[in-house]
């Protein structure tokens, strides 16, 4: 009797079964401890650099004028504004012109976004007008004068060019000069307007 338990005993300790199931138990649990302790992954899509629009920080602010021109009378006023976080220059302008002896009254309003230029070279002017038309300028610094030249766009007037020039004659002054060309025409001057810059309201006094 004695023999046969342990003849018993000595097959259980020698079954290789009965040593492996615990060594592939501690290996699997293992392999799940790994895989918790794995960083889930971070993505970053990289900016583009800040633009410089140092060069176009005086036109920031409310303008209102009028037309220079005898043919051509009129009320003008612009807005502009820094927006998105500095990234984007805000152009809003309304324009007012009487009848003439050509052309009958108009009033158009516009926003346009300013942004640096694809090319790296100067900025893009995208135009917006109350007439429906999306017209598209090239933007040029040069000095205290500032060009905007047609560049087309999503929905330009149709053989029509336009260009304009900004101006800094002084201390809150500008002037403002459009010029006009008709399909295979030359430019003409569409209107010039002589600008102020709006003095800031005054900031009520604090109640006592």
């Amino acid at each position: 009797m004695r023999s046969t338990l342990s003849l018993a005993r000595n097959r259980g300790a020698l079954d290789p079964r009965r040593r492996a199931l615990p060594v592939l138990l501690l290996l699997i649990a293992a392999g799940l401890g790994f895989g918790k302790e794995k960083p889930p992954g971070q993505y970053a899509i990289p900016l583009p650099p800040a633009p410089d629009f140092s060069g176009l920080e005086w036109l920031v602010g409310n303008w209102s004028g009028k037309t220079t021109d005898r043919s051509a009378s009129g009320a003008v006023r612009l807005s502009v504004t820094l927006d998105l976080d500095k990234r984007f220059l805000v152009l809003r302008g309304d324009l007012a012109l009487s009848a003439t002896k050509t052309a009958p009254a108009s009033q158009e309003s516009w926003l346009g976004i300013l942004s640096p230029h694809p090319s790296g070279q100067g900025f893009v002017l995208r135009m917006f007008s109350s007439t429906g038309f999306v017209s598209r300028y090239r933007v040029i610094l040069d000095g205290p004068e500032v060009r905007f030249d047609p560049e087309g766009g999503e929905q330009p007037p149709p053989g029509w060019l336009f260009r304009r020039v900004l101006l800094r004659t002084g201390p809150g002054e500008l002037t403002e000069t459009v010029q006009a060309a008709p399909p295979s025409r030359p430019f003409f001057s569409y209107y010039t307007a002589k600008l102020t810059r709006d003095s800031a309201p005054e900031k009520p006094a604090p109640a006592r």
